[in-house]
């Protein structure tokens, strides 16, 4: 098979052990981006990965964020699909007893509700810098411009993260995506959608491809649907079992240079 197009999941897949892109990573997608659109593909909100996309040179590229929630193509949002106020008020009032950090986030907008440490290590993670906002002021103000949450990661200790993944999944687990990325992080999206809805409607109505001359990169529970879907799905070695699972091919781990080595093997050889 011809492979023409490339997706990329970024953390826990692309980066290093330093959380940042390696050397030869960076070589690698530049040798190849003019022919094979490389595009990102993360939970992450879109400036967490603009810097990534600058240091690889496919800024012309659209950004897949939020696990799928919030697509852009040459800046200008196409695609979204967020998570209704009403039911980031409920989770709110569940939480006053649970006591999470909720990091809420739509587009461009990042509110967290102190600067805490949870806030401090994602901003360390993400280079982002959040805004301190009460979440009743968030939800009045959203409700105003009837927006919602393209995500909402819940961050705090393993007992009481348990205890809001139990609430959320009892009670909207036909409605919502809930997965836990690490055993202090829950990340929430809206149902309707994943990475695998973003990249179809990408070849659709962008790139004209199919998904059978897709290659795409994760490690996580929220890249299993993707890696399962495309023509060719790689699982980088410190991926999930699940992820591993329905791989077609397990590369090096993401410390290793993985994505760069499958790349090099792809369309360098």
């Amino acid at each position: 098979m011809s492979y023409k197009i490339v997706f990329s999941d970024i953390d826990g897949t692309l980066l290093n052990k330093d959380r940042e892109l390696s050397e030869r990573t960076i070589k690698t997608i530049q040798e190849i981006k003019d022919e094979i659109p490389v595009v990102l593909i993360s939970a992450r909100m879109p400036q967490a990965m603009r810097h990534l996309q600058k240091q690889l040179g496919i800024e012309n590229q659209p950004i897949i964020c939020y696990n799928g929630g919030f697509v852009l193509i040459d800046e200008q949002p196409v695609s979204s699909t967020a998570i209704p106020v009403q039911t980031i008020e409920e989770l709110a009032k569940f939480n006053k007893n649970t006591n999470v950090h909720l990091s809420l986030y739509n587009g461009e907008e990042w509110h967290v509700p102190d600067y805490d440490y949870w806030a401090k290590r994602e901003e360390r993670n993400t280079k982002v810098t959040p805004s301190i906002t009460h979440i009743d002021a968030v939800m009045n103000d959203w409700g105003k411009r009837e927006l919602g949450a393209h995500k909402i990661m819940c961050m705090g200790e393993e007992d009481r993260i348990e205890e809001m993944f139990q609430f959320l999944n009892e009670n909207y687990g036909d409605k919502l995506h809930v997965y836990r990325s690490k055993e202090t992080y829950i990340e929430v999206a809206n149902k309707q959608i994943s990475k695998l809805t973003a990249i179809e409607y990408l070849l659709k109505n962008h790139f004209n491809l199919s998904i059978e001359e897709t290659v795409a990169f994760g490690d996580n529970y929220n890249d299993v649907e993707m890696i399962n879907g495309v023509g060719m799905g790689v699982a980088v070695a410190n991926a999930r079992e699940e992820t591993k699972k329905v791989a077609n091919k397990i590369t090096d781990a993401s410390i290793d240079d993985g994505v760069a080595k499958t790349l090099e093997e792809l369309f360098l050889k």
